[in-house]
């Protein structure tokens, strides 16, 4: 399965029976997970079930619109809903007699009220509902199709940014060496101030202890490899990948968190590992716009 972004558009329009026509649009956006929006007609109730199980069957993640519109003739669009307007107007005249008052129900007012008109679009044509759903599917179709042409974009500028930071960790690696003789020499200095001073030896295994543990960053450059490898594999896996891959991007950046805090005040190359720290930290952030936007 192809890696689709979560944005996209698509509008169909479609006809049953030469009678009603109607438009159906659909419209998907970034979330972090499926959120359906539906605007149809009143009485298209149990369409809207039907739709919204498909919808579900074909798209993982995303804020989507589905608005369906009908196009029939006035006569044909509504119909009045006679038990609840026979109710109303009986209603209204038993009041009137209870309290003596001379007035007659307004049926202007009352075709105005919540339910007093219906939608009789689905109901005067059975088939329009397998014609609506039809044409949903290739709504669908075309939606998919943007989706996955963004997608392919979005990896093929992942798969860019994956190989800047590759270069930038093999640069690190290279001036790891340096890094770790100024942090001797950082030592050294550190060792003969504490002798100096009459420090216990206990102190100065102590110090020499911690700033040890400081130096290296061969850790972080193997667990920075492994992690880019793994992104590439689910990028060639493909599918619904965008949330595994944010995650692997928010490991890759505390690693080049870490790479940055061991490096921090040494001079030389270090300052190297400092410059293509930062480097790396900018292509994550490039990476993530695009990877939010990942079904």
């Amino acid at each position: 399965m192809a890696i689709r972004s979560m944005t996209g558009f698509a509008q169909v329009t479609g006809r049953a029976n030469g009678r009603h026509s109607f438009n159906l649009s659909l419209k998907s956006l970034n979330h972090r997970f499926l959120d359906l929006h539906f605007r149809m007609p009143a009485g298209t109730e149990e369409l809207e079930v039907k739709v919204r199980r498909r919808l579900k069957e074909r798209m993982v993640r995303g804020h989507v619109e589905l608005i369906l519109n009908f196009e029939t003739a006035a006569a044909e669009s509504f119909r009045f809903n006679r038990e609840w307007v026979a109710g109303y107007i009986q209603v209204f005249r038993a009041a009137s007699r209870e309290f003596g008052l001379a007035a007659e129900p307004d049926l202007n007012l009352i075709l105005r009220l919540p339910g007093a008109l219906e939608s009789a679009t689905l109901s005067a044509d059975p088939l329009l509902e397998e014609a609506i759903l039809a044409k949903l599917e290739e709504a669908l179709e075309r939606l998919n199709a943007m989706r996955e042409q963004e997608g392919r974009d979005a990896e093929r500028e992942l798969r860019e940014r994956m190989q800047r930071i590759e270069r930038g960790r093999q640069e690190v690696e290279r001036c790891r060496e340096a890094t770790l003789q100024a942090y001797a020499e950082q030592l050294q200095r550190r060792i003969q101030e504490l002798i100096g001073s009459q420090i216990d030896p206990e102190r100065i295994l102590q110090e020499a202890a911690l700033l040890a543990g400081r130096s290296d960053i061969a850790e972080e450059l193997v667990r920075l490899e492994s992690h880019i490898q793994h992104f590439l594999g689910l990028l060639d896996a493909g599918g619904e990948v965008g949330k595994k891959l944010d995650f692997l991007l928010q490991e890759i950046n505390r690693e080049s968190n870490t790479l940055l805090s061991k490096t921090a005040g040494l001079a030389g190359e270090a300052l190297q590992i400092t410059a293509c720290g930062l480097a790396i930290k900018a292509d994550i952030e490039k990476a993530r716009e695009q990877v939010q936007n990942l079904e």
